[in-house]
């Protein structure tokens, strides 16, 4: 199993990591799909191919390659709209009303259940440090239907794979 070589490989001092790995591969907070792909997309977010290929192999047992296929996009495009929106905000009121002019269609038909995908782009926009997208898909998601729990079990994902993917980055270098 593909969680399991990535708890595997890492060290003791991040132990804390392989235990909530552990623990949040069986969450119940998120559907089979939610949490599956949000994995898959923070792992994308990452940009670490350890950490990609380990956790997208085993999603494989989990979710449908048009949702592996979303999840994937859910991490591209916010990795566009993340800087732009960041941007945006540093560069302040003169440029509130700029317009965006970067095609995003996968927004709107992005293959899964809308919720998911707006699960998946806010766990995203958390480890791209976004707030102004997290705000936003954090919301929707909340309109969706989503409780502030399924919210925070996608941030605690996104936290715990970038975590794993900084540690294995730092046995690398080693």
């Amino acid at each position: 199993m593909s969680i399991d070589n990535l708890r595997n490989a890492l060290p003791e001092y991040a132990k804390d990591q392989k235990l909530n790995l552990g623990s949040l591969t069986r969450s119940t907070e998120l559907s089979e799909q939610q949490l599956w792909g949000t994995l898959v997309a923070t792992a994308a977010a990452t940009r670490n191919a350890t950490v990609i290929s380990e956790i997208t192999d085993e999603a494989k047992e989990h979710l449908s390659e048009e949702a592996i296929d979303a999840a994937f996009g859910a991490a591209t495009v916010m990795g566009m709209n993340n800087v732009a929106y960041r941007a945006k905000g540093w560069l302040g009121d003169d440029y509130a009303q700029v317009k965006f002019g970067l095609r995003m269609n996968i927004i709107s038909k992005p293959g899964v259940e809308k919720v998911d995908f707006e699960l998946w782009s806010l766990a995203v926009s958390t480890i791209n440090g976004c707030e102004h997208c997290a705000v936003a898909h954090a919301n929707t998601v909340r309109e969706e239907g989503l409780t502030k729990e399924q919210v925070w079990e996608a941030v605690k994902v996104a936290g715990v794979v970038q975590a794993i993917a900084q540690t294995i980055e730092i046995e690398d270098a080693r």
